[in-house]
């Protein structure tokens, strides 16, 4: 689960994890009031707009509307209200959204932390996750901060740093130190990196998360280490342990199909091609996918019913698919093990009645317990669905229709 940099930074700072001051604001006279609460609680003068999305590339991103970037500097409070109204309510286009953008209904007012001081503010990179690899967290940074890391990676894979940590031991502080050197910090500024990266490992390990990354990572003039930008991953499998979190969810970022699919317990993942795909298990959807691209045509979702498949989810998965107006054909590859195929069959006769005519064409291979009775249901049903026994006859009848 993705939230927003907001209220990932109100996450760590929970954790002790230094971070950039701002409020939300879902208005214009919200956002001016939060500029002026900041000024008087740290003195700013300047202020960093930030469109609240989920995806990344905010600061190269464009408002469609208005021409703006997602994320834009005032010099003053009066900027703030201008700067504040050509970002909410517009649909901002980024590296991550796609053509169609994400709308912007809230956006985060933070202080300025590039001020002057003794030497020159610093840029790093820095990201705790999972190496499925190794079976360890790994923290990445890197001097390269405010990059997009995958760049860093294929220009200069040196500047990547990795320490792997036993999740039998946890972060040991001569880890965070190694990783502080590494950074060619010195001083207080290595210190306050030590502390920084000590805490955000805690905030990581604590709240469930697949991934944390900070870019940047700011050293500020007077050798401060603070984050400026927060990207933060929920593990789903572990929400129901992290309640407070899960009330953070904001449905509106979120593919409405995907959402809808989740409220029936669907596994449901929304892809770009022209049929849709109904599958009872994550590795036959896989293989599916991978008949329906041999057959020339292109899976235009993942939709997992579970071994518990009957009517209601049938009916569900059939009602989702078909909100994708891209579908020109929908093929049901079910495996009978521990639910019967004539049950599924009996679903999907009971799930076209419900939905009534439905125009594009049905392909159902059913396989496994009772599979020719559930075949013989299905012909029989005097419905436009077409039945199939092999893996080749399906793909046949797909390639037949598209």
């Amino acid at each position: 689960m993705n939230i927003h940099e907001y209220q990932a930074k109100e996450i760590l700072a929970r954790y002790g994890v230094t971070i950039q001051r701002g409020k939300v604001a879902s208005t214009v006279d919200e956002a001016v009031a939060a500029a002026h609460a900041i000024q008087k609680e740290t003195g700013s003068e300047w202020f960093v707009i930030k469109a609240q999305i989920h995806a990344g590339g905010r600061g190269k991103g464009t408002i469609n509307e208005t021409g703006s970037h997602g994320v834009v500097l005032a010099k003053s409070i009066d900027q703030v209200g201008a700067k504040s109204e050509a970002i909410l309510g517009g649909t901002l286009v980024t590296h991550q959204t796609g053509p169609e953008g994400k709308k912007v209904n809230k956006i985060l007012i933070a202080e300025d932390v590039y001020y002057p001081g003794a030497s020159e503010p610093k840029e790093y990179y820095l990201s705790i996750l999972l190496d499925r690899a190794k079976g360890q967290n790994v923290i990445m940074a890197s001097t390269e901060g405010g990059m997009d890391i995958e760049t860093v990676a294929e220009h200069t894979p040196e500047k990547i740093i990795k320490e792997w940590i036993d999740p039998a031991v946890g972060l040991r502080r001569f880890q965070a130190q190694k990783v502080a050197f590494a950074l060619g910090l010195t001083g207080m500024a290595l210190k306050e990196m030590v502390k920084f990266i000590q805490a955000l490992y805690m905030a990581f390990e604590q709240t469930d998360s697949a991934m944390f990354e900070i870019n940047p990572v700011l050293k500020t003039s007077d050798d401060k280490i603070l984050a400026v930008d927060a990207k933060v991953d929920i593990d789903d499998n572990a929400l129901f342990r992290q309640k407070e979190i899960l009330q953070l969810r904001d449905l509106s970022e979120e593919n409405p199909l995907e959402v809808a699919a989740a409220t029936h317990g669907l596994n449901y993942v929304k892809l770009d091609g022209n049929v849709g795909v109904m599958v009872n298990g994550a590795g036959l959807a896989m293989a599916t996918m991978d008949m329906i691209k041999l057959s020339g045509g292109e899976p235009a979702n993942f939709l997992d019913v579970g071994g518990g498949a009957n009517a209601e989810t049938v009916e569900a998965g059939f009602r989702i698919i078909l909100k994708d107006p891209n579908v020109k054909a929908i093929l049901v590859n079910i495996f009978g093990g521990i639910v019967r195929c004539d049950r599924v069959a009996n679903g999907v006769v009971e799930a076209y009645k419900k939905i009534g005519a439905i125009e594009v064409p049905i392909i159902v291979r059913l396989q496994g317990t009772n599979a020719e009775e559930g075949a013989q249901i299905i012909e029989s049903s005097g419905l436009k669905v077409t039945s199939a026994i092999l893996l080749k006859d399906a793909a046949q009848r797909v390639k037949e229709v598209l």
